[in-house]
């Protein structure tokens, strides 16, 4: 009886290390001085994560909820989410602690994680998916469609898109990042120039149980193309023009003398 009570002690405190993996930091608020009560605080969220799964080791890093960065492991490189982050993501004065979590984090999955196995709750989250543009959408113009997974636990998923139902190739890589509750999103991007009879569909396969989720796209509420726009301007400038037309002449109708 002792041995299982000392057993199941050591498993409550590894439990409490594996508590920090994925581990999350924000910085400690300091005094807020009076000066200062209006200003909003931010969250930096730093989140390491490592599974029996696809993908099997990730970093991403957030700042209030919106994701900055992913981190390419086979490159030991960041990987920035948008283009304009990029300047940013030449930073590399932590690789020493990056690597250190990646072989803490392995290293933990491998020895500790089979005597854990069916002692624990496995937690499932059902992974869900809507697809929207990047910009507002105007037929024949370059746009990207951006498709967003929420309520992913655990982070172990496949996207893939088409176009009437036939795969596409050439789509950008999945960025997965961390929520404040550590339930895990995604997004995966198309460039694409919408036309009026296009649709998509993002599929999302959550690989832990083979669950998929589909999300559609069709064009709804377009912004005018030029062409369109040339038009109405060239229809509303010519009846402008025939208004100060008809109008000129029935002032000079009107400002005739009567005759007898």
């Amino acid at each position: 009886m002792d041995h299982e009570q000392n057993q199941g002690a050591a498993l409550l405190q590894l439990l409490q290390l594996l508590w920090l993996l994925p581990h999350s930091w924000a910085a400690p608020e300091a005094p807020t001085p009076v000066w200062r009560d209006g200003l909003q605080n931010h969250t930096f969220l730093h989140t390491v994560y490592c599974q029996n799964g696809t993908p099997s080791l990730g970093l991403s890093e957030a700042y209030d909820k919106d994701q900055l960065f992913s981190f390419d492991f086979s490159q030991n490189s960041r990987v920035p989410r948008l283009p304009e982050f990029a300047d940013w993501a030449k930073d590399q004065g932590d690789a020493s602690a990056i690597s250190f979590d990646k072989e803490f984090c392995q290293m933990m999955i491998q020895e500790i994680g089979p005597q854990l196995d069916g002692k624990i709750p496995v937690a499932r989250g059902f992974p869900v998916a809507e697809v929207f543009t990047m910009k507002p959408l105007e037929y024949g113009k370059a746009n990207t469609l951006v498709c967003f997974v929420s309520n992913l636990f655990p982070p172990t998923l496949s996207v893939n898109w088409q176009h009437h139902s036939v795969p596409v190739e050439g789509v950008s890589p999945t960025f997965v990042s961390a929520t404040n509750g550590l339930i895990f999103q995604a997004f995966s991007y198309l460039n694409f120039t919408p036309e009026p009879s296009d649709v998509y569909s993002c599929i999302v396969t959550h690989e832990i149980d083979r669950y998929t989720a589909v999300a559609f796209w069709v064009p709804q509420n377009a912004l005018p193309s030029d062409l369109l726009e040339n038009v109405l301007c060239g229809i509303a400038f010519g009846l402008g023009v025939l208004g100060i037309i008809v109008g000129t002449v029935l002032i000079i109708y009107y400002q005739k003398p009567c005759s007898d």
